[in-house]
């Protein structure tokens, strides 16, 4: 009688710590990141690690690697991933059904904040001769990985400007397009991130390279017209080694998304960590890229709706 009260003492233990576990296990948020070498999984692992999100009580945030910002877009519409990054272009085209190839309207990616503007940048060799998209004709060129937003941004310009399909394509990550181009397997490569980049910089000590300047390309034709989420911008002299002059081009900004079902919650509370002077110091302590976050600019250029626990964290601030 003894050892089988004892048991039952043992088995309502058990059953109670179960039960508290339970109770006190965190939520999962699974944050999409991006390639190795891209700015996007520097995002995901930057808000993975730090402290305060690391201290929530109710949620654990897991970085996750993805193809880039596409996969991303789609895996976070199905709620395969909670959060993620993608391009607001993609958000947009995605929202209104007009992904190339695509008419699925992906309406459960909403708006969490801003990040930071992606710059497309197209590398070549400094004496190669290549000057404008145009003179990619019947070369190697690195278009970025199959599913990622640098892949799905060179179809849609490279398509524009006539060359996609008389080029030959390559897809890859940057730092294996990087190291491609150093072996001389690729004339150019193309990415769709923010500078500097590492691989670029990785390019740089192998080869002299430069840049095209695709301002001029997007200005000779109606580019700026049928897609208004691209803005011009510099590369500023000097950002990387041998390219001594300022290289116009232009960028989408990548935004912080997350499933329209994530909770408000937590949405609201991971913002209110990192968008703090100790959170934006931590994500710039990551990346010069996140230099300008900010409380400001963290709802600029979002033309698609927020989650309902961002905008009331922008209300609040007083930005929205």
């Amino acid at each position: 009688m003894k050892a089988r009260h004892l048991l039952i003492i043992g088995l309502i233990a058990v059953v109670s710590m179960v039960f508290c576990q339970a109770a006190f296990a965190k939520e999962r948020i699974v944050f999409g990141g991006g390639p190795a070498g891209g700015t996007f999984q520097v995002v995901a692992n930057a808000i993975q690690v730090y402290k305060p999100i690391k201290e929530m009580a109710d949620y654990k945030v897991q970085a996750q690697s993805s193809a880039g910002s596409v996969e991303n877009l789609r895996k976070t519409d199905a709620g395969r991933q909670h959060m993620s990054v993608v391009y607001s272009g993609h958000v947009y085209l995605g929202r209104n059904g007009r992904m190339k190839n695509d008419t699925t309207k992906y309406e459960n990616v909403m708006a969490v904040a801003w990040l930071y503007g992606a710059p497309a940048q197209l590398i070549v060799r400094a004496d190669s001769g290549i000057k404008s998209t145009k003179d990619l004709v019947g070369k190697k060129v690195g278009v970025g990985n199959a599913g990622s937003g640098a892949f799905a941004n060179c179809e849609l310009f490279f398509t524009h400007m006539g060359v996609w399909d008389k080029i030959e394509r390559n897809a890859m990550g940057y730092n294996d397009a990087a190291q491609a181009f150093g072996n001389n397997q690729l004339d150019a490569f193309w990415l769709f991130t923010a500078f500097p980049s590492g691989a670029v910089m990785m390019a740089a000590q192998t080869n002299d390279i430069a840049m095209v300047d695709l301002d001029a390309d997007a200005k000779a034709t109606d580019f700026y017209k049928e897609y208004p989420y691209f803005a011009k911008l510099t590369v500023p002299a000097n950002t990387y080694k041998g390219v001594d002059y300022d290289v116009p081009s232009f960028q989408d900004s990548a935004l912080w998304v997350a499933n329209k079902d994530v909770s408000a919650d937590a949405v609201y509370e991971m913002l209110s960590a990192i968008f703090t002077e100790e959170g934006l110091a931590h994500m710039l302590e990551q990346k010069s890229t996140f230099k300008n976050m900010s409380i400001k600019n963290g709802p600029t250029g979002i033309v698609t709706p927020f989650h309902p626990g961002a905008e009331k964290f922008w209300k609040e601030k007083g930005v929205l």
